[in-house]
């Protein structure tokens, strides 16, 4: 079900037409119907989907139940926040003027196969919090810390441009800010990629080791080249480690 509201005063109402078409033809790929919704006059464009579904409670997983040892994956690279400040601000350069646009387009269905995988045990998606804002909430929800390896971490290509410009969402401090003291020390690009607010990011998968056979297999099928990113240990000092 859709929610529309446009300033019809202002935006004509052949583009918002093409703003439900949009969203007809993604909800086609997940394999669902667009079965109606509401419109409004706003002052500002808004869109937004409320969806309703099912699913079986074996194949449901929580961001609080990762276990010790378990392995953690991200399905997306970061930087989308990064991109679309340096779009808003007219400093994108041409080459990147898609990368933003053809991530936030792609699905996460990869979460339906991952979730019916016995050593898949929690599963969040990155989104407005940044990586680390989300990967504190699984630590805590599991009464575990984690280490992550920097190096490992993917990233859409080119943000070294724009960082060495100070070119980053104003919502990248705030997020730090909320839990700067339950990070280890970072770099600035540290701090400005991993508090990266994201939209339609990707999947952070806790996988234990029985598990990863399973789950590199549903990531070579969807054409997906991921390593761990960093694992889940005993409860510590910090709450998230960033190893350089």
């Amino acid at each position: 079900i859709a929610i529309l509201g446009w300033p019809v005063d202002k935006l004509s109402t052949d583009l918002a037409n093409q703003v439900i078409e949009g969203a007809r033809s993604i909800c086609k790929e997940a394999g669902i119907p667009l079965a109606g919704g509401h419109s409004i006059d706003s002052p500002e464009p808004i869109f937004g989907l409320a969806v309703t579904g099912m699913a079986d409670l074996k194949d449901i997983k929580a961001n609080s139940s990762a276990t010790q040892d378990c392995e953690l994956y991200l399905t997306k690279p970061l930087g989308v926040g990064i991109l679309s400040t340096a779009e808003k601000r007219g400093k994108l350069r041409p080459e990147d003027s898609r990368l933003a646009v053809e991530q936030m387009l792609k699905l996460n269905s990869i979460g339906a196969d991952l979730a019916k995988v016995d050593g898949v045990k929690a599963m969040t998606d990155v989104t407005g919090f940044g990586l680390l804002g989300h990967l504190i909430e699984m630590c805590e929800g599991a009464n575990l810390s984690a280490e992550i390896d920097y190096s490992k971490i993917p990233l859409i290509d080119g943000l070294k441009h724009y960082l060495d410009q100070f070119i980053y969402p104003d919502m990248s401090m705030r997020n730090f800010n909320s839990y700067s003291e339950k990070v280890s020390p970072l770099s600035g690009e540290q701090l400005f990629t991993l508090c990266d607010p994201q939209t339609s990011g990707g999947l952070l998968v806790a996988v234990e080791p029985s598990g990863k056979a399973a789950v590199e297999s549903i990531f070579a099928g969807a054409e997906l080249v991921l390593a761990p990113i960093g694992r889940f240990v005993a409860k510590g000092e910090k709450v998230v480690t960033v190893i350089s």
